[in-house]
């Protein structure tokens, strides 16, 4: 068993090694020596003292003793090199000096060489024991055969740290892959390059690999894509290097391997914002955010928090959400100049939310609370009714009254030619906030989006339990597609419009090419390392309200010309805000009939 020390006792224990190893050196020379030089005991103990504090004094200089040895590699024989070169030279000097005549320049020599190899040998004997120890661990679990893709510095490493990790023994690594023919049957920290990716199913087949990893940091989302197709036919386990911070601690093991999601597939390169627009409308200023313990909501609050807003106002109806997206912000942002001011209130609550309002006057509104699921609001369409509608009308006309500068509602691709509650509601909605943009101070916006990736409800959490659970996974129907997107990107994106807002828009968001239902549930099964035989998909029918195909715009609506990067303002009609509440005086009480009338009228404002 190795005893777990603290760092500071790595350092005294590394720093006695090598006085010990130096002044062995010295009585090594002394004896090889004699027969040929005079050398005087009286010298031997002076130079062996001064190599010692000059060892020590550089060794500090150049981090000889804060390195992971365990990792022990040729940046860290570097600097014992220097420490000790540099430690050789000074001695040197000042022996001359002091020494006149009495020293002997081959002494010093031999005790140097002798020095330097005997500190390099013992790290790289510590190296060897470790990583010895850890593969003769016993694991309950069965020894996964790996293929690392990436000969490059990443994969070296990342295979560097898992071999001299504590949990070694979970992983065999068989090779690398890479693309590079110039690498092909090369070495790369003992392994061999086997082959390239187009060599990854056979390989797979061959080595019998239970695992891929990949190593490559700056691989692009297409690339990726390229690498999993490749894998399609091969039940494997797929997953990436951990962060680099990760990996210097040490704390290395096939659980801190970070998995391949459906989301790194998804995803879209990162979108450059305006940040000096950003910056004048954000920093110093108060904001509420409505929802803001929801997916797209905290995530809005977190890319706020980056710009130093004077006050971020949380306000959810959910106690626990808000509760741990407060103490999140809090405790990332500690000392920042941000205050964060959590609150717990219902939007449908019209006399605190204006209370609220003329309380805290923010700066900006973005209003994110609503209820999304659709077959959900289908059985309840006046709850839908009363918060999306309703609790926007409040949130809308409570900062219109308190001269709020600029208010952004979230929207969905749903409320474009709604069959159903929750989209015909949200677009009701967004009649109101641009029907209130008439008269007053306030610039109101919407913006609309397709579905979330890895939201609450989204459809990637209920496969992935699935999957857990050994499937089946549903599809309602194998037709069906939808439009998917990053929170993060959303929520930028967002941000960014409320920038470009001059009031009355509705920006739509680029969600690029829909993705089919059936494609996703396949990749979720094979990034999971299994095939469609041993997990079924399944076809149940589609549920009330949901649609085979959606748009975020009607032909009629649609823009090309964008805004800003992947942002368009849709030609969508404005209504009046009177009209929107004269039909919601004689709405029935039925609520058949009530959501019968709601998706009418909505579909109304289309035409």
């Amino acid at each position: 068993m190795l005893f777990v020390l603290t760092r500071k006792q790595k350092i005294i224990v590394l720093v006695a090694v090598d006085v010990l190893l130096i002044t062995l050196a010295c009585v090594v020379a002394y004896y090889f020596m004699r027969p040929y030089v005079v050398v005087t005991q009286n010298f031997v103990q002076f130079s062996t003292v001064l190599s010692i504090g000059l060892y020590i004094l550089f060794g500090f200089i150049f981090n000889v003793f804060m390195r992971i040895n365990r990792y022990t590699n040729l940046r860290e024989i570097i600097a014992i090199f220097l420490a000790t070169t540099c430690q050789f030279i000074v001695s040197l000097l000042i022996v001359s000096f002091l020494e006149e005549g009495r020293y002997s320049r081959r002494f010093e020599l031999l005790a140097y060489i002798l020095s330097l190899c005997l500190i390099v040998a013992s790290r790289l004997v510590w190296r060897i024991m470790i990583e010895h120890y850890n593969q003769q661990k016993d694991y309950p679990e069965k020894v996964q055969r790996t293929i690392i893709i990436g000969a490059g510095e990443g994969g070296r490493i990342l295979f560097n740290s898992l071999i001299g990790s504590t949990t070694a023994g979970e992983l065999d690594v068989v090779g690398f892959v890479d693309d590079d023919p110039n690498k092909l049957k090369t070495y790369l920290s003992g392994k061999k390059v086997l082959g390239s990716v187009n060599d990854l199913s056979l390989l797979i087949k061959e080595y019998q690999i239970d695992m891929v990893t990949i190593a490559i940091p700056s691989l692009s989302r297409k690339r990726l894509q390229e690498i999993i197709t490749h894998l399609a036919d091969s039940n494997v386990k797929v997953n990436a290097m951990p962060s680099m911070e990760e990996l210097a601690s040490g704390k290395i093991s096939i659980s801190r391997l970070k998995e391949i999601d459906v989301v790194d597939l998804l995803g879209r390169e990162e979108v450059q914002l305006d940040i000096d627009s950003i910056k004048d409308q954000l920093t110093g200023k108060s904001i509420l955010v409505t929802g803001a313990g929801g997916s797209i909501g905290s995530e809005i609050c977190w890319q706020i928090t980056k710009f130093n807003p004077k006050q971020l106002l949380l306000l959810g109806h959910g106690e626990n959400s808000i509760y741990q997206i407060h103490r999140e912000l809090q405790n990332t942002y500690h000392g920042k100049v941000t205050e964060f001011i959590p609150i717990i209130a219902d939007i449908q609550d019209r006399e605190k939310i204006f209370e609220l309002m003329e309380h805290y006057h923010p700066d900006i509104v973005y209003h994110a609370a609503a209820h999304k699921h659709v077959p959900l609001m289908e059985y309840n369409p006046r709850e839908a009714v009363k918060n999306n509608i309703y609790g926007t009308k409040n949130v809308a006309e409570a900062a219109k009254t308190n001269n709020v500068k600029n208010f952004v509602m979230i929207s969905t691709d749903k409320a474009n030619n709604p069959p159903n509650v929750m989209g015909s509601t949200k677009r009701i909605a967004e009649m109101i906030v641009t029907g209130l943009n008439e008269t007053g101070k306030t610039k109101f916006s919407a913006v609309r989006f397709g579905n979330v990736l890895g939201s609450r409800g989204s459809v990637i959490p209920v496969f992935r339990e699935q999957i857990a659970k050994g499937g089946p996974i549903t599809v309602t129907d194998f037709r069906m597609t939808r439009y998917f997107m990053t929170i993060p990107e959303a929520s930028r994106l967002v941000i960014q419009s409320g920038a470009l807002a001059k009031g009355g828009e509705i920006f739509v968001l680029d969600m690029s090419e829909p993705v089919k239902i059936l494609d996703l549930a396949k990749n979720m099964v094979r990034l999971s390392g299994y095939s469609e035989d041993e997990i079924e998909i399944v076809e149940t029918g589609i549920r009330p309200g949901e649609k085979l195909y959606e748009e975020l715009l009607l032909d009629k609506e649609r823009n090309d010309e964008e805004v800003y990067e992947k942002i368009f303002v849709g030609n969508i009609k404005g209504y009046s805000i009177q009209k929107v509440m004269d039909f919601f005086d004689h709405l029935p009480k039925d609520d058949h009939e009530l959501a019968k009338e709601v998706v009418r009228f909505a579909n109304a404002s289309n035409k």
